[in-house]
């Protein structure tokens, strides 16, 4: 079969566990929480340290109602409860000398994590498009911790990062969504010799419910807490299920009584809940359908695609063969919306390797990357490349710089 990248084709069904929570209903109050339950998650949002967060949720999940109502969140408050105890153990290890296999140190353009159930194939998509020696197996469970790679997109590198295979009842799943959670972007892996649908579902709402989404949200929300001055809201946008008066009630049930909180683009009352507990957290993603050399394979992609309703781009692969992969460094760069930037000195040649930085940087955003004294001594910059008018153009610090510049800063030394 002909192996490429796919776009989406056709919306259908999918397993939404935050929007079934979140449809059909306003949601002024945190799930009916008794006072000595809101006090416990204020006691939370407000700890600095590790030890005193789990020590609220600890405290929480002994005192939380048990009703339906409160289902989503007791999970949410167990699940963080296990990544901030894992957290603790990291930074003990770290103390003495030791060192924790699933903290994996970020280095080129960005960190990728591969995300599946075993035997998917993500080993052997790191052994396929980088030098990394992995072990590659038929058999589950052969990655028991991080292995990662080095792959090469024109001058620049990302970080593979393969994250241990999920499946109900493995006891380092919370370990493989910490991986994601770090990551720049996560590449959902699924397996066409299975079902790919209920792969991508099961795999989507674990994440979820870990407060990770794969869809890019409409809006935002900005909380920043104050000391007196009770809660002023801005919304600049609109709220879909509510009203100021919700969210400042909302506020208040999780013990927070003075606050700026700034409602940017289209935002539900959850997406303020999901605010104050910390839990609403957007990752960019890549789907990877592997194992394209299957009997049936063909049939299954089709089928996904007129599933899938996300959009994440869709790269049909296969690792065995070696097909598909080649487009696999493209298609991070594209969804990761990062521009390439090469500075230089005056009368010198530019750098060989570039900045990188978020599409719709600045010349402000180039020299803050450098030192923040050329901020503040920038008189200003000379700019070769697409985002020029003609070349060596110059600049102040509001010129937005594109991908494939080369800037030239003058500042005050």
């Amino acid at each position: 079969m002909r192996v490429k990248v796919l776009k989406r084709t056709k919306k259908g069904p999918v397993f939404d566990l935050l929007s079934r929570r979140a449809e059909g209903r306003r949601k002024p109050m945190p799930a009916n929480l008794t006072p000595e339950a809101q006090a416990k998650l204020a006691e939370y949002s407000e700890a600095k340290t590790v030890e005193a967060k789990i020590r609220a949720l600890e405290e929480f999940l002994k005192v939380a109602p048990k009703h339906k109502g409160a289902e989503n969140l007791l999970y949410w408050a167990r699940r963080r409860l296990a990544e901030l105890k894992e957290q603790l153990e990291t930074e003990k290890k770290k103390r003495k000398g030791g060192r924790n296999p699933f903290v994996v140190e970020k280095e080129g353009a960005a960190q990728v994590v591969l995300f599946g159930i075993p035997n998917s194939g993500k080993s052997s998509i790191i052994a396929a498009t980088t030098r990394a020696k992995v072990e590659v197996s038929p058999r589950p469970y052969t990655t028991l911790v991080p292995a990662v790679g080095m792959l090469p997109f024109e001058d620049v590198q990302f970080q593979l990062v393969e994250a241990p295979g999920v499946a109900p009842g493995v006891g380092w799943v919370h370990r493989s969504i910490g991986l994601v959670r770090n990551a720049d972007l996560v590449a959902i892996v699924l397996d066409l010799s299975l079902n790919p649908i209920k792969q991508y579902n099961y795999l989507k709402n674990l994440l979820e419910e870990s407060g990770i989404s794969l869809k890019k949200p409409e809006g935002r929300v900005e909380i920043v807490k104050e000391r007196a001055g009770g809660i002023k809201v801005a919304i600049m946008g609109e709220l879909v299920d509510g009203d100021v008066e919700d969210v400042k009630r909302l506020l208040r049930a999780y013990g927070i009584h003075s606050a700026t909180v700034k409602l940017v683009g289209k935002v539900s009352l959850d997406d303020v809940e999901k605010a104050i507990l910390g839990t609403n957290q957007y990752k960019p993603s890549i789907i990877i359908l592997n194992k394209a050399d299957v009997p049936g394979a063909e049939e299954k992609v089709k089928e996904f695609l007129e599933a899938y309703d996300g959009e994440a781009p869709v790269l049909v692969v296969s690792a065995k063969e070696g097909k598909g992969l080649e487009e696999l460094g493209s298609t991070i760069f594209k969804v990761l919306d990062i521009i390439r930037v090469y500075t230089k000195k005056p009368n010198g040649p530019k750098a060989e390797k570039p900045l990188i930085l978020k599409r719709g940087a600045t010349v402000e955003d180039v020299a803050r990357s450098i030192h923040s004294r050329m901020v503040e001594g920038f008189k200003f910059a000379k700019v070769w490349g697409p985002s020029a008018k003609y070349p060596g153009e110059r600049v102040g610090l509001d010129h937005q710089v594109e991908d494939g510049d080369v800037i030239e800063i003058h500042y005050k030394g």
